[in-house]
């Protein structure tokens, strides 16, 4: 189980979380939201500066990032996972008649600040690369994103969406939602807007483990609504765990999973009828 200890900085405040191996990640920790922040909104980034020298730099950034982890075990591990027949068979089911996933990647964190975002954003690059049934156009959010880093995600051919999804989005067609190190109410919100089988089946979910939430004992009133959908949905998913194998990539990938969704003869969608505790 993890412990969190706060901590506050020059930014912000942050969470310590230690997990039970004894290391420590550094996460930013946000604000309660109430009705009116979880709505869908327009956004525009708070640094508004297109830099050239800033978006140079972040290029070569990129670029070793990018480098190090191709040739990592921990990316051939990585390949290997996706291309076994577990859960290759799970993404086919997820395509269903389509070809392609649309990949859309929620908290991304800033990519030109922190190495563990770049290291995030090369998996999902290289894995586009990789797999022909990653769609062409990587759809991109996360509201700290600067106007430099904007620009620079969409030299990569990705998008960075002007609305503040809150990752409600419906999955009206087969999508890859790629959100490592996201709050758990983004998850929640996720589950919430697609609460019905025929559209959790689109979805291939790549995130914090489900497994984990269900592990950990709260008592806090806003980790167990937080948390609630994320519970709920396990007896309707299948997950896959994610081997860091390497020290440099823990703090990216630690406690990483494949999710996909699917009802069965002794399991399907519970009913929630209450958003309130």
């Amino acid at each position: 189980m993890e412990e969190t200890v706060k901590n506050s900085s020059s930014d912000g405040e942050w969470t310590v979380v230690l997990p039970s191996k004894g290391r420590q990640v550094r996460r930013r920790k946000s604000k309660p939201k109430g009705p009116a922040e979880e709505e869908e909104q327009p956004w525009k980034s708070d640094d508004l500066e297109i830099d050239p020298k800033r978006q140079a730099r972040l290029k070569q950034k990129m670029e070793i990032s990018l480098k190090k982890i191709e040739s990592s075990n921990f990316y051939a591990a990585f390949l290997e996972q996706l291309k076994s027949p577990e859960v290759s068979d799970k993404i086919r089911l997820v395509l269903g008649n389509e070809t392609q996933l649309q990949m859309v990647m929620y908290g991304i964190g800033s990519i030109e600040s922190y190495e563990s975002p770049r290291f995030q954003l090369s998996i999902a690059i290289l894995m586009k690369r990789e797999f022909d049934w990653v769609g062409d156009n990587i759809e991109v959010f996360d509201p700290v994103l600067s106007a430099t880093e904007s620009c620079f995600l969409e030299s990569l051919g990705c998008t960075v969406l002007s609305v503040n999804e809150q990752a409600r989005r419906e999955a009206l067609r087969p999508t890859l939602f790629f959100m490592p190190h996201c709050e758990a109410n983004l998850y929640g919100n996720l589950l919430e807007a697609n609460w019905r089988m025929d559209r959790l089946s689109r979805i291939a979910l790549f995130g914090n483990s489900f497994q984990m939430y269900e592990e950990q004992v709260s008592f806090d009133p806003e980790v167990i609504c937080a948390t609630k959908r994320i519970i709920a949905a396990q007896r309707v998913t299948s997950e896959f765990a994610i081997e860091t194998v390497s020290e440099d990539y823990f703090a990216a990938f630690h406690d990483s999973s494949w999710h996909f969704f699917s009802s069965g003869i002794d399991s399907e969608l519970p009913l929630l009828v209450s958003e309130e505790f």
